[in-house]
């Protein structure tokens, strides 16, 4: 389909279901994303951090993008990550997703090695040669250990190198840096800005963000596009009691135990939990080495669930 310019509204991260020996579920895969379409969402983004790319092989990402794309039929944009420590990598991966009918890609800044702006600026600048389809920067810096600079990624959207901005950095002041500068690009509604935050959406989509990208719009897509609408609609007092509600849905990632897992094990794992106690995805099981929450810690899921009426 063609790619909407800017993108807007609610595009959940999808997540990965796996079969009890870590192989890619597609007939899960398939239902979950009839769930996401069926709750209202504006886009799809397969392979980024709450799909556990970083996980998963080359052949379980081609999987996913090319399952979702096939099943998706257009429908909606699909946006595929193509997150990967070097240029050369993430060029390899553009070429993938792109032959499958990805829409749009997604890539982070280079890393592992420490990388300056030029080097940055550089790396978006060759995806973009490359990409017949527009590019998305991903501002991750707890993942990839580097910022995205708000002047550096304006200067980019000028030339047309990125279509758009995911921004989880949590850097409120530099996300409204970008939101200020998108208002003189040349083009600026050819230049998407989305939240990667789950729990203020409220205030990005009030600052002018166009958008949301959030990992606990797996388990509850109707309550991130109602308040979207919402917001859109003006209707801040309903809007905020509707990211209140979202923000206590969203304790569910600390229901794992902090001395046993990581803080990913126990996000990633909370989110597939409650797919799974909905009757969405088929397992819970998380990719390797990722440690699995245990029955009492899925108990508080499940709490988590039935408080905010979705059991």
């Amino acid at each position: 389909m063609t790619f909407p310019t800017p993108l807007t509204g609610v595009v959940p991260p999808v997540c990965t279901p796996l079969t009890p020996d870590g192989e890619v579920d597609k007939r899960s895969l398939r239902r979950l994303a009839d769930h996401l379409m069926e709750g209202g969402v504006h886009g799809l983004f397969v392979l980024g951090s709450s799909s556990e790319a970083a996980f998963l092989t080359d052949h379980q990402r081609r999987t996913v993008v090319e399952t979702v794309v096939d099943h998706v039929q257009g429908r909606l944009p699909v946006l595929a990550g193509v997150i990967d420590m070097t240029t050369p990598r993430v060029l390899d991966h553009v070429a993938y997703v792109t032959t499958a009918g990805a829409d749009a890609v997604v890539a982070t800044a280079p890393f592992y090695a420490s990388t300056h702006p030029t080097e940055i600026a550089r790396h978006f600048r060759r995806i973009a040669e490359r990409s017949p389809v527009p590019v998305i920067a991903y501002d991750l810096p707890a993942s990839v250990h580097s910022k995205l600079n708000p002047d550096l990624v304006l200067e980019l959207a000028a030339e047309g190198v990125l279509a758009g901005l995911k921004d989880s950095s949590g850097d409120l002041g530099g996300f409204r840096r970008v939101l200020t500068g998108a208002h003189h690009l040349p083009d600026a509604t050819s230049f998407s800005i989305l939240t990667g935050s789950e729990v203020v959406v409220d205030s990005a989509l009030a600052m002018g963000a166009d958008g949301v990208v959030p990992g606990l719009g797996n388990v509850d897509p109707e309550g991130y596009v109602r308040l979207y609408r919402l917001c859109r609609a003006g209707d801040w007092d309903r809007a905020r009691a509707e990211q209140e509600r979202l923000c206590t849905l969203f304790e569910m990632v600390t229901a794992g135990d902090p001395t046993r897992m990581s803080g990913s094990s126990s996000a990633l794992g909370a989110f597939k939990a409650a797919l799974h106690l909905r009757g969405i995805i088929a397992c819970p099981a998380t990719a390797e080495p990722q440690v699995p929450l245990s029955q009492g810690e899925v108990e508080r899921v499940g709490k988590r669930l039935a408080a905010a009426g979705l059991l």
